[in-house]
């Protein structure tokens, strides 16, 4: 039996995930979907709809599009491995992506980091963990306590001045 629906992250904010991956994590990607659709108020499918060969970076734009147009609240992007969607998410402006193959890290890096975009490699968990992992992420929130605030404003003081931030 599946669990509850998951209508809100907080109590304000209707949650509206935007999830797409390459060919070789389509079939996760497929399943992920399948499970979540009704479980969510929207899930906005950015691709592929196949296995046949694509390109990762193109679905990690896509997923980011939907966060940063606000169309969407959180992201989840599945490739091979899970690092090409994560190095390719992350050079967008804006998105904060990882690669999460443990609860822990998945629930952590919202509470902390205010991570929005989760990264599965298809082809190194099974469904069943995914979806353990999709779950701690879409409940977690983010809780801008003064170490995470101060440390998160140091990424996004990288974000904008690049190197230039390094002092």
């Amino acid at each position: 039996m599946l669990a509850p629906p998951i209508q809100t992250m907080s109590d304000q904010h209707p949650i509206r995930i935007a999830i797409g991956g390459d060919h070789a994590g389509f079939p996760l990607k497929r399943c992920i979907a399948e499970a979540y659709v009704s479980r969510v108020v929207e899930l906005i499918d950015c691709g592929t709809d196949s296995d046949q060969r694509c390109d990762y970076p193109d679905f990690a734009v896509a997923v980011a599009k939907e966060i940063i147009t606000g169309r969407a609240d959180r992201g989840i992007v599945v490739c091979g491995s899970g690092v090409g969607v994560s190095v390719a998410a992350n050079k967008i402006p804006g998105i904060r992506a990882a690669i999460c193959h443990d609860t822990y890290s998945a629930h952590q890096g919202v509470e902390h980091d205010d991570m929005n975009v989760l990264c599965i490699g298809g082809r190194i968990i099974g469904s069943e963990l995914a979806f353990e992992i999709v779950e701690s992420f879409l409940s977690a929130q983010y809780v801008p306590e003064a170490r995470h605030a101060q440390r998160l404003e140091k990424v996004l003081e990288i974000e904008r001045l690049g190197i230039q931030a390094v002092k």
